[in-house]
C-alpha cells in the first residue's frame, strides 16, 4: 500500500488520486478532498463526513479506484465503502463478488454491500440488460446508505471504446460525447474520475498498491462487440493510421461532450416553449382521435408552426424528446428521419408509430392561439399530437 510506501510515490498513483480529488471536489463542493502532498481538510465529527461508494467488481479499474479512494478515507476527509453487483451470468459469480468485498474490506472501505440482480434478457442484448441491472442495484445502494456519490472506474481506453462503437453505429454527438465525468440519475449521482486514467497506468496502480484483481472472461470473448473493438479493432487502428488513437477519440468526446450538453438543454427548453396543453386546442375532442384517449394515457401536443421553424439541430432532438416524453423510446436514425418528414406537412395525417407504443398525429384544430413565441391560428399551421398507446 502506498500509504506504507518506502521511496516516492508511484506517478501512477499520484496522477490517479489527483483525478480522484478533482472530481470528488467538483461535486461535493471546493476542499472536501485534498491530493497527496497538500493538508487534508477533517470534518468536525464522523457524522459530517460525506459517504462515497466506489462500484467494485474485483476487476483491474474498479479495484484500483477502491484503493485511490481508500487512500482520502485514511486522510479522514471522506468514508468510503462499496457495492458490489453480483449479475449471476457466470457459474463463480457469488465467489467473485466475495472475494471483490473482502479486498475491499481489505482497504479499509465502509460499508460495503454485496447487491445480487436478476439479469432479464431483452431485445437490447445482455451487455445492456446487465447495466441497466446494475444500475438499478447502484440507486439501491445509494438509498439505502444516503451516499453522497457513487464511483464508476471507466477509464481514457473505456471512453475510446465508447467513441468508437458510437462512430460504428452511425450515432449522433450524444453517442459521439462518450461517457460523462458525472451524470445524475434522479437520486443518483454518478462520478467517472478516471476517464484521463490510461489502462496501463491502472496496471502500474494494482502493482504499486499489491491488488490481485480478478479479470473477467468476457473482457476477452471477441464474440462481444466492445472486446473484439478493445482487442483487434483499436491496436489495428493504432499500427494503421500512427499516433495514439485511443488519446485521439477520448478528446473527441471531451470536445463534443460540452457541445451535446448544451444542445440538449436547448431542446429540453424548446420542446417546453413549442407544448400546448388540451385546453389551449380546445380540449380531446378536438385532437379527432381514432380512439378516446384514456386517463392513463400520456400525451404531448406540439404546435407544428413553432416547431417547423427551429433550426435542424434543435428539431430532430425536440421530436425525439416528445416521443420519449409520453413513454415512447428514443428513435433510430431512420424513423426519425421520418418523423421529421411527417412534421412537415401540413394537411391531417396519422398516425405514425415509433417504438415504445407511441403514436403520432398530424391535426388542424380550428382555434386560434397566442404564445410566447407568436400568434397562431391552428386551423392552417397545424398541431402534432403524441400519445402513449399502452
Amino acid at each position: 500500500m502506498q500509504d506504507g510506501r518506502k521511496g516516492r510515490l508511484h506517478p501512477a498513483v499520484g496522477f490517479a488520486r489527483n483525478e480522484v480529488a478533482e472530481a470528488l471536489n467538483s461535486v461535493l463542493g471546493d476542499n472536501t478532498v485534498a491530493a497527496s502532498g497538500k493538508k487534508a481538510p477533517r470534518p468536525d465529527s464522523e457524522q459530517e463526513k460525506k459517504l462515497v461508494l466506489v462500484g467494485c467488481s474485483g476487476g483491474p479499474d474498479s479495484l484500483a479506484l477502491a484503493a485511490i479512494s481508500a487512500h482520502f478515507a485514511r486522510r479522514g476527509s471522506i468514508a468510503v465503502g462499496a457495492v458490489i453487483v453480483d449479475h449471476q451470468m457466470q457459474e463463480n459469480s457469488a465467489e467473485v463478488a466475495r472475494q471483490a468485498a473482502q479486498q475491499c474490506a481489505d482497504l479499509g472501505l465502509s460499508p460495503i454491500l454485496i447487491k445480487t440482480v436478476e439479469v432479464e434478457h431483452a431485445s437490447e442484448g445482455p451487455e445492456m440488460a446487465a447495466r441497466t441491472a446494475r444500475y438499478g442495484a447502484f440507486r439501491e445502494a445509494v438509498d439505502q446508505t444516503s451516499a453522497a456519490v457513487l464511483l464508476l472506474a471507466h477509464t481514457l481506453d473505456d471512453q475510446a471504446e465508447t467513441v468508437l462503437l458510437g462512430l460504428a453505429r452511425g450515432s449522433g454527438t450524444k453517442s459521439l460525447s462518450g461517457m460523462p465525468r458525472v451524470r445524475n440519475i434522479d437520486s443518483l449521482t454518478l462520478v467517472r474520475p478516471l476517464l484521463n486514467v490510461r489502462r496501463s497506468q491502472i496496471q502500474q496502480i494494482c502493482e504499486a498498491e499489491g491488488l490481485e484483481p480478478w479479470n473477467d472472461p468476457t473482457n476477452f470473448d471477441q464474440s462481444l462487440m466492445r472486446a473484439k473493438v478493445r482487442h483487434s479493432i483499436l491496436p489495428y487502428l493504432e499500427d494503421n493510421l500512427g499516433g495514439d488513437v485511443a488519446v485521439s477519440l477520448a478528446r473527441t468526446a471531451a470536445i463534443i461532450g460540452p457541445d451535446a450538453d448544451y444542445i440538449d438543454e436547448q431542446a429540453h427548453q424548446k420542446l417546453q416553449d413549442i407544448s400546448l396543453n388540451l385546453e389551449q386546442v380546445g380540449g380531446v375532442e378536438n385532437l379527432r382521435l381514432q380512439q378516446p384517449l384514456q386517463d392513463h394515457q400520456r400525451v404531448r401536443v406540439l404546435n407544428r408552426a413553432a416547431l417547423s421553424s427551429l433550426h435542424p439541430a434543435l428539431l430532430q432532438r425536440v421530436l425525439s424528446l416528445a416521443v420519449k416524453a409520453v413513454g415512447g423510446q428514443n428513435p433510430s436514425f431512420e424513423r426519425l428521419t421520418a418523423l421529421t418528414a411527417f412534421a412537415a406537412e401540413h394537411s391531417i395525417g396519422g398516425p405514425v408509430q415509433l417504438a415504445g407504443h407511441v403514436s403520432v398525429y398530424r391535426r388542424r384544430p380550428g382555434i386560434r392561439i397566442s404564445t410566447p413565441t407568436g400568434e397562431f391560428d391552428l386551423k392552417q399551421t397545424g398541431i402534432l399530437v403524441f400519445i402513449e398507446n399502452k
